[in-house]
């Protein structure tokens, strides 16, 4: 036991670091003093227990250097690197050897620049000893050592200076100079600190006892700071980040050395990289958004090409659509719904000189009362309860594009001053910002209200009305192009046909000629809807609107009073009398012909199946007609 005991004080007084480690399991299991002071750990203090936490960035080394050592027996590295409690890094050299339990490594470790100055030291000693010509080589040796020394810190770009522990400078190097415009003259043997570390970047004063560079003299830590700036000889503020070391002699405070760079290219490179992400994320979003207003013109598939018609009415459109599109002058376009005012805004739009950018439509009619002025100009985050996210409006999305403004009569009374505003400097704000910003939009506005009589009853402003109302176009109904309906029929026909993949439909002319004897209250819409519905149900390859006929019929024909009575109602009984004479008179008139073109049901504005009834009802036979004729 004694003579373990003197083999572990022996270890212990070792002037070489000495680590007992067992790699499989990451454990220090016993250290010397030597190599508890090169750990920055004390006695009697607790180390920590997992090897690797003193090997850094450099643990794939050790643990290829274990490997071997335990695949050898032995092995030896210059190459390794130890990290003390306070991160600093020691390169060492290290023997290792494997004990007999095949697990755990005896590492002897030793600093190398100790172990070069104690060769150098050796060196210095032999050429003493070698007499005056060992001295010259020593002096040739220190001279080179020197000279290398000045020409490294001659070529690194950094900036490097030193300071004595009252914060007088004792060197610069060439890349401090060019840094700050003080040369070596100016700087050497006076305080650094109050030629150019004086104050913060925005001038207020920087005490010395607070600067981390002068830190080092009484703590000795090494201090790194990235965000303050040091003042150029000529006044101009200069970012750095910087290294404070402590330099150490005998055990001694006695300096620190400063190595510094200037990032001010580089936070200029990094501001100019975040606009550019945020520019690129604006853009991002604005494309996204107007990529669905793009699919959506292209499902359209419509221009002023097709605006379908020979009419002179339409002929006349045609020439307002190629007299206003060149310019950039607002548009309002006045008509019923269903004429077609979007298709007329789109031709509009595609003959422009905006054709390349969005066209954005808004349905004034469809936008919740309280998000009209977020949904027209935007908002930031947080502007309101729900905006979760800055948000572009529709005003930004049409920048150097049209905005169609669908049913403008809808808008809030209290918001109409804001879009005038809009349309007289093209500026706008978003919903809880201030930052002002300008566009270049051309505005289409359409309606099918009476702006005119909203002034009058104080609903719609007059100021906005004649900014919106510089180049008027009305949207004529269906029923005052009655000529068109066959061309207009005959188009929709082939959409039909394409969309629900049926050929081979016909529209015979007799069936046209019913179309055209319909008021059409629902105009384009509604023919393009009745054909299409009309398309699905066919199944002759013929289309047929017997159906339509009859609501016509009961569109036109009022509904029969007793004469003289004024407002009084007539009795059912005396209503079906009525009905059943009109019935046996319209026999008499088609000879007992019920259906098909010219017959009693097609005049009564009925289905066939539906006059049938009634007759069979009524005890009535179509044939005794027949036999009278």
């Amino acid at each position: 036991m004694t003579g373990l005991r003197f083999i572990d004080e022996a270890i212990d007084c070792a002037s070489q670091g000495m680590l007992l480690v067992d790699p499989q399991a990451d454990a220090l299991v016993q250290a010397n003093a030597a190599a508890l002071a090169l750990l920055g750990c004390h006695q009697d203090e607790a180390v920590p227990t997992r090897f690797s936490h003193f090997l850094g960035e450099g643990l794939s080394l050790w643990v290829s250097f274990s490997d071997e050592v335990l695949t050898q027996g032995q092995a030896w590295s210059d190459d390794l690197v130890l990290v003390d409690l306070s991160r600093r890094q020691h390169a060492v050299e290290v023997s290792a050897s494997a004990l007999a339990d095949g697990r755990r490594i005896l590492f002897t470790i030793q600093q190398r620049d100790l172990l070069e100055t104690r060769r150098n030291r050796s060196e210095a000693r032999r050429q003493h000893r070698l007499g005056h010509v060992g001295w010259e080589r020593i002096s040739q040796v220190f001279e080179r050592i020197e000279r290398q020394n000045r020409m490294i810190l001659g070529a690194v770009g950094e900036g490097i200076y030193g300071l004595d522990a009252k914060g007088q400078t004792t060197f610069i190097n060439p890349a401090a100079e060019r840094i700050l415009g003080w040369s070596a003259a100016d700087m050497v043997g006076h305080d650094a600190h109050q030629l150019f570390h004086h104050s913060h970047s925005d001038g207020t004063q920087f005490p010395v006892l607070q600067c981390p560079i002068h830190a080092s003299f009484s703590d000795g830590q090494v201090h790194r700071v990235d965000n303050e700036v040091f003042w150029h000889k000529n006044g101009e503020a200069i970012a750095v980040e910087y290294t404070s070391t402590p330099i150490f002699e005998m055990g001694r405070l006695v300096g620190a050395v400063v190595l510094f760079r200037d990032i001010r290219e580089r936070q200029l490179a990094e501001q100019r990289l975040r606009e550019a992400l945020n520019e690129v994320e604006q853009l991002k979003q604005r494309l996204e958004v107007e990529n669905q207003y793009l699919q959506e013109e292209i499902k359209a598939e419509r221009n002023h090409h097709e605006i379908v018609g020979e009419s002179p009415a339409v002929l006349h459109l045609i020439r307002q659509i190629e007299l206003v599109a060149p310019t950039d002058a607002n548009v309002l376009i006045s008509g019923e719904s269903g004429t077609g005012k979007e298709l007329i805004a789109r031709a509009i739009h595609a003959s422009s000189r905006r054709r390349d950018r969005p066209l954005i439509r808004v349905n004034c009619a469809a936008i919740p009362r309280d998000l009209f002025e977020s949904e027209f100009f935007g908002h930031v985050k947080g502007a309101f309860t729900g905006a979760v996210a800055t948000r572009m409006g529709r005003f930004e999305l049409a920048d150097g594009g049209t905005l169609f403004l669908d049913e403008v009569g809808e808008i809030p009374l209290e918001l109409q001053s804001k879009l005038l505003r809009v349309l007289q400097d093209q500026q706008f704000e978003r919903v809880g910002d201030n930052v002002t910003r300008v566009v270049d939009v051309r505005v289409i506005a359409a309606t099918n209200r009476d702006l005119r009589a909203m002034i009058g009853e104080g609903g719609f402003r007059e100021d906005l009305y004649f900014r919106l109302n510089v180049f008027p176009v009305r949207s004529v109904p269906l029923r005052e192009r009655i000529d068109d309906i066959p061309l207009l029929a005959s188009h929709f026909l082939r959409r039909a046909s394409v969309a629900f993949n049926k050929t081979g439909v016909r529209l015979p002319l007799a069936q046209v000629e019913l179309l055209k004897r319909y008021p059409w209250p629902g105009n384009i819409r509604e023919l393009e809807n009745v054909i299409e519905r009309q398309m699905i149900v066919s199944q002759d390859g013929r289309l047929h609107f017997d159906d339509l006929m009859s609501a016509g019929a009961r569109l036109q024909i009022p509904v029969p009073t007793t004469p003289g009575d004024g407002d009084e109602p007539v009795p059912d009984e005396t209503l079906m009398l009525r009905f059943k004479a009109n019935a046996v008179a319209t026999l008499k008139r088609t000879a007992g012909k019920i259906s098909g073109e010219g017959g009693a049901a097609q005049l009564l504005g009925i289905k066939p199946t539906t006059l049938a009834s009634r007759l069979r009802k009524w005890g009535i036979d179509p044939r005794d007609f027949k036999i009278r004729r």
